[in-house]
């Protein structure tokens, strides 16, 4: 991702308009993993499903190597010379030992792993290396005044972010058991039970349909100084996430009733949220570095990524929630996620515009 950043050095829509390009690549692995892990979890086992996403990793990398002079001069220049200070150094290896000694002591059977509990506490672990991340650089790192002020931008669209991902990833746990067990899957004139994996491949394709489409659309208005600003298509990003859930609240109304729902409700969701997604993700990894301090780059985009892990890690807890047995209460669930994204676009749009003011000379 920083490297993409690299190819487009005078920022503006064209590097929004780039990730978004980018991000199609991401989503064709992200459509072709679930149709083909998906089939040979169901039709082989497990083992043979997670073993083909370990050759398209393989894969992805040989291609990569054998393609890597097209990037130019990317990621050949270091964005910092000055070395770890001190406390870097101490979290480096402090974190390295602590993470050897627990795996040591959970195969040596010391340590019994119960994974909702880790779950649960790796919320306050990650939620505090954020912390402790954001308030070096503000406090100790030294950074000027501009510096900072963008570091803040980022703090606020690192928290929107992960509040998006929080949602948006029901797409791996209470969607995919919504399709599992509550949709009409069953294609009758071809004798066919569509896997309910490969729902999760709509999103991704959705991607590769409409990405060029947005990535066009934010060149067009950039043209006519219309392009929203950063905080704005976050904004869009979240009210979109809202609407999805709102169209599975009336999906999960269907099912308490006693019904199984048509696969209409599903797709819809996912389109929307897809629209979202592009509102959102491919910009704010642009929006990372464009903001970052060009010595921070590669950090930056680490801690980016870090509310990624947050949201998903949340949407798991979240998905633990919706009690099959307890149907009736799925439709006020689905409406609670509705409200929450709602509220933080609407306070997106409310603030951009003082949020903007600390993105001075930022194309």
């Amino acid at each position: 991702s920083a490297l993409v950043g690299e190819l487009y050095p005078d920022g503006g829509s064209r590097r929004d308009a780039g990730f978004t390009i980018f991000y199609m690549g991401v989503n064709l692995g992200a459509f072709i993993g679930p149709i083909v892990c998906g089939w040979l979890a169901e039709k082989l086992g497990w083992h043979y499903g997670f073993g083909a996403a370990g050759v398209g990793m393989v894969l992805g990398l040989i291609q990569f190597r054998f393609s890597r002079h097209l990037l130019g001069e990317a990621g050949l220049r270091r964005g910092s010379e000055t070395p770890l200070h001190a406390v870097e150094k101490y979290g480096l290896w402090g974190g390295i030992a602590a993470t050897v000694l627990v795996v040591a002591l959970g195969m040596a059977g010391l340590i019994v792993f119960e994974p909702i509990s880790i779950a649960k506490n790796m919320v306050f672990v990650i939620a505090a290396i954020a912390v402790l991340y954001f308030l070096h650089l503000f406090f100790i790192y030294g950074l000027n005044k501009i510096e900072k002020e963008r570091v803040a931008v980022i703090l606020v669209l690192f928290i929107a972010s992960a509040l998006f991902w929080l949602g948006f990833e029901q797409a791996g746990s209470s969607f995919n058991l919504f399709a599992e067990r509550f949709t009409d899957r069953n294609l009758e004139s071809i004798n066919f039970l569509i896997p309910a994996a490969w729902f999760q491949a709509l999103g991704p394709i959705f991607i590769i349909i409409f990405a060029p489409l947005f990535a066009s659309l934010w060149v067009w208005l950039a043209k006519r100084n219309l392009d929203p600003s950063i905080p704005v298509k976050f904004a869009l990003g979240l009210v979109l996430l809202g609407v999805g859930f709102f169209v599975m609240a009336g999906a999960a109304r269907v099912v308490a009733a006693g019904n199984q729902a048509l696969p209409t409700w599903l797709i819809t969701t996912y389109l929307v949220h897809t629209f979202g997604e592009l509102c959102l993700s491919p910009v704010g990894l642009s929006s990372v570095t464009k903001l970052a301090p060009r010595r921070l780059v590669g950090q930056m985009m680490g801690t980016w990524f870090l509310a990624t892990s947050l949201g998903n890690l949340l949407a798991g807890l979240l998905a633990g929630e919706f009690d099959t047995n307890r149907l009736d209460q799925w439709p006020s669930l689905y409406l609670k996620i509705t409200i929450l994204p709602m509220i933080a676009g609407a306070l997106l749009i409310i603030f951009a515009r003082p949020i903007k003011r600390w993105m001075v000379d930022i194309k």
